[in-house]
């Protein structure tokens, strides 16, 4: 399973396109995975047929997991799973062509990939206290052995045989533990070094981890949970093991349990994070439209935006970006470790937008420097992707500002929480005929409410009142979008 985005830990596997059996080629689609941020597809860097499925459809794997097995050899006896690496990591099949090729002309046999012929660049560097370099290639060799899945890797290299206690030895160093593992042990306040490794060469696996929770809540509340983790984690390959599949099961006639995962978990902990983070402050302003929804529809039979969407929220990003323009103090971040607060000269403009999977907030690059036209265009593309479930993790980082339109489903307002890494949100509420004082008389105009959330570590409320009231100002006049352009 690659890491097909920053700092994402792991993925669902929606669907598989092959089976064993099937005849792949490099760049082909084998499965649709979906990840904390978006369902995207993935190629197999290999040409050969496919061996084995190491797991079912809806089942969550971590990043560095071995999903596929494909041979690549003529002898299917001989190579049954050489190419079991990541079905999306090209890097792997370049690395293990140059051992073949060099491995020929020397009259060795084929050997693991990446292991024998040429001394590898990328070679692990050895760890304080760690065990003497027989040892340690060993457990090197038996590491490959396990990752290849190749049944005679003893044969081919005897020397490294005595790889078994391996493990002994490295636990008086710091604990073995792939980034995904460390990270859920960081999260559940799990203590590696107190943790029984069970996976290949002493290696801490996901499932130890849990087993080391649900043994010290074992203690205290239920003991005959315990066994059942450790066993999970004797047998990684087991597509059993794994998380159940996603669709909800009914425990009883009258509740229904859906798993948490995928794009609803990464926005519950991206939420509960901003929330307990940045001390939020909300503020509102009411305001009349009338003039920006006339200028709405003139813009819908203006040639210059003939096949573009034009609606309300196009102006209200409009606002925004002169807002930010005017008040570039709002354009920021808290940079927690450092201790210093990042002004950004440019904005990516995040939407948010409701998909079947969940929320998601794809941002516009650059939004500060594009035309109304180009603003309109980049708006349409980025909700239809939304909508079709293709917005790519690279299309959800690096947000600077966001805008929320609760008016679409008929809500007033809200108090938006603040997108993680981010200063502030706008809420847009629904646009209204409202009795409303417009040259001291009483008549029915286009009104709606905004709110923006803004953190109040760094914008304080000077600053986010005026922003506020700039994006009101521009919206109830837009020829400001001219005058304060």
């Amino acid at each position: 399973m690659p890491d097909v985005g920053e700092g994402l830990t792991e993925a669902e596997i929606l669907k598989w396109y092959v089976q064993p059996g099937d005849t792949v080629t490099d760049g082909q689609v084998v499965c649709e995975v979906e990840t904390a941020k978006a369902a995207v597809e993935l190629p197999i860097p290999y040409d050969g047929v496919v061996h084995e499925l190491r797991f079912p459809e809806g089942t969550t794997v971590d990043v560095g997991e071995v999903i596929i097995s494909v041979n690549v050899g003529g002898d299917a006896a001989a190579q049954p799973q050489t190419a079991q690496p990541a079905a999306a990591e090209p890097a792997a099949k370049d690395a293990a062509a140059p051992a073949a090729e060099e491995a020929a002309p020397t009259g060795r046999q084929p050997v693991l990939v990446g292991y024998g012929v040429a001394e590898s660049s990328t070679k692990r560097r050895p760890r304080k206290g760690a065990t003497a370099p027989a040892e340690q290639s060993a457990a090197r060799s038996a590491v490959q052995g396990e990752l290849n899945g190749h049944a005679g890797a003893a044969q081919a290299a005897p020397a490294p045989a005595p790889a078994a206690p391996a493990p002994a030895p490295v636990a008086a160093a710091r604990p073995l533990a792939k980034p995904p593992v460390r990270k859920l042990a960081k999260d559940l306040g799990v203590d590696l070094a107190a943790v029984t490794p069970t996976g290949p060469d002493g290696i801490i696996t996901r499932e130890d981890v849990h087993a080391a929770v649900d043994l010290a809540a074992a203690s205290v509340a239920a003991p005959a949970a315990v066994p059942v983790q450790p066993q999970a984690a004797e047998v990684p390959q087991a597509p059993q093991q794994a998380q159940p599949a996603p669709q909800a099961q009914p425990a009883t006639g009258r509740e229904t349990r859906i798993p948490i995962k995928g794009v609803r978990k990464a926005t519950a902990q991206a939420m509960v994070s901003s929330a307990f983070t940045a001390p939020h402050v909300t503020e509102f302003i009411t305001v009349d439209v009338t003039r920006t929804m006339k200028l709405v529809e003139e813009l819908k039979s203006d040639k210059d935006m003939a096949g573009l969407r034009v609606n309300p929220l196009l102006l209200v990003a409009k606002a925004l970006l002169v807002a930010i323009k005017r008040n570039p103090g709002i354009n920021a971040t808290w940079d927690e470790a450092a201790q210093e607060i990042v002004l950004k000269h440019y904005v990516n403009l995040g939407i948010a937008a409701a998909t079947p999977r969940g929320l998601i907030v794809p941002n516009i690059k650059d939004a500060h420097d594009k035309t109304l036209p180009e603003l309109a265009a980049s708006l349409g593309e980025l909700v239809s992707t939304a909508r079709e479930g293709k917005t790519t993790p690279a299309a959800m980082q690096g947000g600077t500002v966001t805008i929320t339109n609760v008016g679409v489903f008929g809500v007033d307002t809200g108090t938006p929480i603040i997108n993680p890494g981010e200063s502030a949100i706008l809420a847009v509420g629904a646009i209204k005929l409202q009795p409303w004082v417009h040259k001291g008389k009483v008549k029915p105009r286009q009104v709606t409410t905004l709110a923006l959330s803004f953190d109040h570590r760094l914008v304080d409320g000077e600053l986010g009142s005026k922003v506020l009231a700039d994006i009101a100002a521009v919206l109830e006049q837009p020829k400001r979008l001219i005058t304060w352009a």
